[in-house]
């Protein structure tokens, strides 16, 4: 399999971390760089891969996949015999991890991702943050985690009382929030999600993972380029 992606974007970082939970070394997943900086994402050759110009995207012999949390998906279920099992043991425990995966992407990264977006990327090129975009989606942002630290005070675990792709989807855009963006009160202030941030973030996959995520910020134009 190749991977095309900016080392240490959230999204790429985001199949990089599930590779890394399944086991998987450089002759199973081959990752290829794409330079944003000189437009690359925009050549031709690799619009035939990523119609929308955007990182990452996995080829698997005739398969093209593109979407990180459709690429982890996949690896999650082609690799279901190796590594973590990201998706449970059960058909419950998969229907579980499914919803809060629908939770990430639809409740929780639509604001996350605004935050830094101006707190990190428009910043990195040298203009000012829109700050009451910044106030009005970190606080929607504080809602959606009442809602988690409610869940967490009941399990250790989005899905359950295991890791899981729910969980690990998580893992970049809170990482920018508290390292790079400096904004680590929502998380620090709820005992529950803090717990739980603990457990995932010191993962020896993340921890493996996570020193790459920071170039990133050498990436201007990652922000809008990653999916």
């Amino acid at each position: 399999m190749k991977l095309y992606g900016v080392p240490g974007s959230i999204c790429t970082t985001r199949v990089l971390v599930t590779a890394a939970e399944k086991g998987l070394d450089k002759t199973q997943l081959q990752h290829i760089p794409v330079d944003i900086s000189a437009g690359d994402q925009k050549k031709p050759q690799y619009l035939a891969i990523q119609p929308f110009g955007q990182v990452p995207a996995l080829q698997d012999g005739d398969l093209t996949l593109f979407e990180s949390r459709a690429v982890i998906r996949y690896l999650a279920d082609k690799y279901e015999g190796q590594g973590t099992p990201l998706y449970g043991s059960s058909n419950r425990d998969r229907a579980l991890v499914e919803q809060w995966l629908e939770v990430e992407s639809h409740n929780f990264n639509p604001h996350i991702s605004i935050v830094l977006n101006e707190l990190v990327f428009t910043m990195s090129r040298g203009e000012d943050p829109d700050t009451k975009l910044v106030t009005t989606h970190y606080e929607r942002l504080d809602r959606v985690l009442d809602v988690y630290e409610a869940h967490l005070s009941r399990q250790k675990y989005l899905a359950g009382d295991f890791f899981s792709l729910a969980d690990l989807s998580h893992l970049p855009t809170i990482f920018y929030l508290i390292r790079v963006a400096k904004k680590p009160n929502v998380i620090f202030r709820r005992p529950h999600v803090l717990t739980w941030w603990q457990l995932i973030s010191n993962r020896p996959a993340w921890k493996a993972i996570a020193p790459s995520i920071m170039t990133v910020t050498k990436q201007p134009k990652t922000a809008s380029t990653s999916a």
